[in-house]
């Protein structure tokens, strides 16, 4: 019976957290006329449009650096434009539909195998580029919830009010993780291949490239939002990871509702609920979708080409 209970507390989370983030906001939507959201948009100058793509764009080309990471772990080459865009189509379409363990490895699989790297090598990418992502997160957020403890939204209900033992947490998980890789020097065996235990070096560069990853996501919404004269961006980019944590936690698609809710509610009450809103709503189009429609047509593209071969 317990065992069962800890089986399903994942799922049972993700559906409290999702369904907590649906009521909040539904509520706020409900005090805020459509017009009224996106009035705060059509506000936004040029500059600023123009630097969201531009970070945008150079979000989604720092993601690759996990893939590169990858390839110099599997100690393979291939041609560095062929990386990037399946690297790109995999988190744009992962990102954004979620479950990107699934629809990422179905790409890499199909273009990777195409240009004739082995199945074998390319399930040790996978697993390599899922496994420094997560190190990466941890280490950054562990970070970042230390020096910056902040305050915990109220709707998530949790048992302490501060990050800080979230960061104790986070850190603790990569202490054991590089204690890992530094002691395993001896390479784990499968079936006629020997796989290497990731190295710290890899590790602190995957953590380097989270941190940039992330601080780049956070400056596109935090360049949505009416923030800049209230919030500094050192103290959005917590307030960004804590919502990016409950996304990913929530098992959600790409976060969604959760990392709204507490965005939303993590917000000094002076700013205005409607253009809050509004930002959320155009980071969502221009950080996920955007770049889900150029994924789309690069692997109709891609098809096409395939076809006429």
């Amino acid at each position: 019976m317990v065992r069962r209970f800890i089986q399903c507390l994942p799922i049972l989370l993700a559906v409290s957290l999702l369904t907590l983030s649906l009521v909040a906001i539904s509520h706020e939507f409900k005090d805020h006329n459509p017009a009224e959201i996106l009035h705060y948009l059509g506000n936004l100058t040029t500059i600023r449009k123009i630097g969201v793509i531009a970070l945008t764009s150079l979000g989604y080309l720092i993601m690759t650096g996990y893939d590169f990471l990858g390839f110099y772990y599997i100690n393979n080459f291939l041609k560095p434009s062929k990386i990037i865009i399946t690297a790109f189509i995999s988190y744009a379409v992962g990102n954004t539909l979620g479950f990107s363990a699934l629809s990422g490895t179905a790409i890499r699989y199909r273009f990777y195998g195409g240009w004739g790297i082995s199945k074998l090598k390319i399930a040790q990418l996978i697993v390599f580029t899922n496994l420094t992502f997560w190190v990466g997160l941890l280490g950054v957020s562990g970070v970042v919830f230390l020096v910056d403890p902040l305050s915990l939204p109220k709707i998530l209900k949790l048992p302490f009010t501060s990050a800080h033992p979230i960061g104790l947490f986070f850190l603790g998980l990569v202490s054991i993780y590089f204690t890992i890789s530094f002691f395993r020097k001896k390479p784990l065996k499968i079936g006629s291949e020997l796989i290497d235990f990731p190295s710290s070096k890899l590790s602190l560069a995957s953590i380097c490239i989270a941190a940039i990853d992330w601080g780049v996501a956070s400056g596109v919404l935090y360049l949505l939002l009416p923030v800049s004269k209230i919030v500094s961006f050192p103290g959005f980019f917590g307030i960004y990871i804590l919502g990016l944590i409950a996304g990913l936690i929530s098992s959600v698609p790409g976060g969604l509702g959760v990392f709204e809710t507490v965005i939303l509610f993590s917000l000094p009450n002076t700013i205005s609920q409607a253009d809050i809103l509004g930002g959320l709503i155009a980071y969502r189009a221009i950080y996920y979708f955007l770049p889900l429609i150029v994924a789309i047509i690069l692997l109709i593209i891609k098809e096409i080409q395939q076809q006429r071969v």
